[in-house]
C-alpha cells in the first residue's frame, strides 16, 4: 500500500508559499508475499520433473576372444523373446549335440518372474542370458529388463538369437 504523507503549513505571516514536501512509503510485504510463492511453486515442479530410468552397466568389448570370461553350461539360463508376447527359455547351454529342453511362459509376476526367481533358488550364480528375436517388440524388451530390476538378477546379458535357437523354437511348435 503506498501512502503519501504531507508536511503542516506553518501559518507564518506574509511571505512566500512553499510547496508542500510528501514523502512516499512503499509496502513491500506484498511483493515479498509474491517472491516466495513463486519460488515454492518452481521448487516443487523442478522436483516432479525428474524422469524414470534404469541405471545399465554396459562392459567393456574385449578385443582379444583369448580374454573373454567363459560361461559355465550350469550356470546358463536363456530367455527368448518370441513374436506374440512368447516368452521362450531353457536351462543351459543349446548345442547341436544336446539340444535344451525348451518351455514357453508370458510376462508378468506369475509367468517369466517366477520361473526366474526359482532359477535364483536352485542356482544362485545364475547368469541370464536375453535373446530378442526379429518379431520380438520393444515393450518387451522394457518388460524383460524390468523384471531383471525386480527379481534383483546381477548378471544379465542381450545377446543376439542363434539360427540354433530359432531351430528349437520350430521344432518345438510351441
Amino acid at each position: 500500500m503506498a501512502e503519501i504523507q504531507g508536511k503542516a503549513d506553518s501559518g507564518g505571516k506574509g511571505g512566500k508559499k512553499r510547496a508542500k514536501k510528501m514523502s512516499t512509503k512503499i509496502d513491500m510485504t506484498p511483493m515479498v508475499d509474491l517472491a516466495f510463492l513463486l519460488l515454492t511453486f518452481f521448487m516443487l515442479t523442478t522436483t516432479f520433473a525428474k524422469p524414470n530410468v534404469m541405471q545399465l552397466t554396459m562392459p567393456v568389448k574385449e578385443k582379444n576372444e583369448d580374454e573373454q570370461t567363459k560361461l559355465k553350461e550350469s550356470e546358463a539360463f536363456t530367455i527368448i523373446m518370441g513374436e506374440n508376447n512368447k516368452v521362450y527359455y531353457y536351462a543351459g547351454m543349446n548345442s547341436a549335440e544336446a539340444p535344451a529342453e525348451i518351455k514357453v511362459t508370458n510376462y508378468g509376476s506369475n509367468g517369466i518372474r517366477q520361473v526366474i526367481l526359482d532359477r535364483q533358488r536352485v542356482q544362485p550364480k545364475t547368469v541370464i542370458l536375453i535373446k530378442p528375436d526379429d518379431k520380438a517388440v520393444y515393450k518387451n524388451m522394457v518388460d524383460i529388463l524390468d523384471e531383471m530390476n525386480i527379481t534383483n538378477q546381477k548378471k544379465y546379458a542381450l545377446v543376439s538369437i542363434a539360427k540354433s535357437d530359432q531351430e528349437l523354437i520350430k521344432k518345438s511348435g510351441l
